[in-house]
């Protein structure tokens, strides 16, 4: 594979899938961020944090939050391209994916807001009535500068992993509705026009099984502020996508499916996020590479470019290598999950397949992105770390998808569980099998069922390896390689 393809995601899409579904749309959406984008993204990231107004002259409430005039017109672009309405055009989630690839690959940031808008519209979709989907999930298809955006809110100030233990907004029921109050502290797309959102059942049962999905939206219907944002975070990277702590008294929402099936909504919800942060994090590890090609072409030491350097070339090729592996770990979850889409529980073992694989591409490619990020910035040496030339950027926001929808302690242990209690692991090999040798999946099997086989602690101990052996042998098995 040639190096110059990574200085543009649809070549290198082009190069991974063969023929690109909807390729001129793709390309013309490229062309944008070439000749507008990329100016844009990069004026917002040196703009620094959102601002937030809570209240207009007359002292009316209003959070609205402040970017840079044109931070507008580029978010939209990408909604018109196709960040949500395309998975609902056809029959599969693909092309809103792919649309995420390329905006991944000019701004991780952005792609947050498309992200979380598709796992909003989704289980809407899925789950809710005719009425809401009518009211909801029509303007969140829309195709021009009025279309609405989504957000997934579940994490409370005690943190997000054990939703069991800390969630603690409540929700208590209201004629047709619901009324949620609670606060929620890591709410990526604040400002949302409609959102799901996580809350514990009045009167339901402990932990996880008294949880429910919600959809709430930013109006009330006399047309008042059903949430209020109580401040946007200053974080260290990802600087076009707001995120900040909501307030929900008394709020008007929609309950989701059935009650008892909450847990089971909610980490549908997170799954589907987690799918586009692995195709995320492949786009921005190929935009590091960009960014470490285009100078080792042109940086001259010891008498010639340094791309021309033996070991330095030699990196380019592994770091290619890798991001090929975890482009096919992050585009088989992609099928997997359009294969479950519609499955409700009690769940299939296809459903079962795709959970395991979304933890193996989860982990892997945010690994992978922050590994690269972090290697361009060293070919770029000192200058990589400058804020000027954008290089540190990508460490910047590597480090951000690593933990965005569970970092990797609960990829491993996540994986783990599903590979207990439901025997994922068999599935894999199953689905496997006309990819990877008889002898490599023998030895790969033999390998989870020895972890598997050992006492709790020692088991959650070595779970890392194996999640990260068990990744790199289905990652190999789908493009092809050998088992190393």
């Amino acid at each position: 594979m040639q190096l110059e393809i990574l200085k543009s995601p649809t070549k290198l899409l082009d190069n991974l899938l063969g023929d690109l579904p909807f390729g001129h749309d793709l390309r013309a959406y490229e062309a944008w961020w070439e000749s507008e984008g990329r100016a844009i993204s990069a004026a917002v990231d040196r703009a620094g944090t959102p601002w937030l107004t809570q209240h207009d002259r007359f002292g009316r409430r209003v959070d609205e939050i402040g970017f840079p005039p044109d931070y507008w017109r580029m978010l939209r672009q990408g909604y018109k391209a196709g960040a949500t309405w395309r998975a609902f055009e056809g029959e599969s989630l693909a092309p809103s994916f792919l649309v995420g690839y390329v905006t991944g690959f000019y701004d991780t940031g952005l792609y947050c807001p498309y992200t979380v808008s598709l796992s909003t519209a989704v289980p809407l979709d899925k789950y809710g009535s005719p009425d809401l989907k009518a009211r909801f999930l029509t303007p969140l298809l829309r195709r021009d500068d009025s279309v609405w955006q989504g957000a997934t809110w579940m994490t409370e100030i005690r943190g997000g992993s054990d939703l069991g233990a800390n969630v603690e907004t409540l929700a208590c029921p209201n004629g047709d509705r619901w009324r949620l109050t609670g606060d929620k502290y890591f709410t990526s797309n604040a400002g949302a026009d409609v959102a799901v959102v996580a809350a514990r059942v009045d009167g339901g049962k402990p932990g996880v099984r008294g949880l429910a999905l919600f959809l709430l939206p930013r109006l009330r219907e006399d047309g008042s502020l059903n949430y209020h944002i109580r401040r946007l975070k200053d974080k260290i990277a990802t600087r076009s996508v707001p995120t900040g702590e909501i307030e929900l008294r008394d709020s008007e929402a929609y309950l989701l499916g059935r009650p008892e099936w909450g847990i089971y909504l909610i980490l549908e919800v997170l799954n589907l996020s987690r799918v586009a942060n692995s195709i995320g994090s492949v786009a921005l590890a190929q935009r590091a590479l960009a960014e470490a090609l285009t100078f080792a072409e042109q940086r001259v030491a010891f008498g010639k470019p340094i791309i021309e350097h033996p070991l330095l070339r030699r990196q380019f090729d592994k770091r290619l290598d890798a991001v090929r592996r975890a482009f096919a770990l992050a585009w088989e979850s992609v099928k997997l999950a359009d294969a479950v889409r519609y499955h409700v529980p009690p769940y299939s073992d296809t459903f079962h397949l795709c959970r395991l694989m979304i933890h193996l591409a989860k982990y892997t490619t945010a690994e992978v992105a922050v590994q690269t990020a972090k290697w361009a910035m060293e070919v770029n040496g000192g200058l990589g770390t400058l804020q000027e030339y954008g290089v540190e950027r990508w460490l910047r926001e590597a480090m951000i998808v690593d933990i965005w929808e569970g970092p990797p302690h609960r990829q491993i242990l996540d994986g783990l569980e599903v590979m207990e209690r439901k025997g994922a692991h068999r599935l894999l090999f199953d689905y496997l099998a006309p990819l990877a040798s008889a002898d490599d999946s023998a030895d790969m099997a033999a390998r989870v069922d020895s972890v598997l086989a050992l006492p709790q602690d020692a088991k959650e101990a070595y779970s890392q390896e194996l999640i990260e052996a068990l990744a790199d042998f289905t990652a190999r098995a789908l493009i092809g390689q050998k088992v190393t």
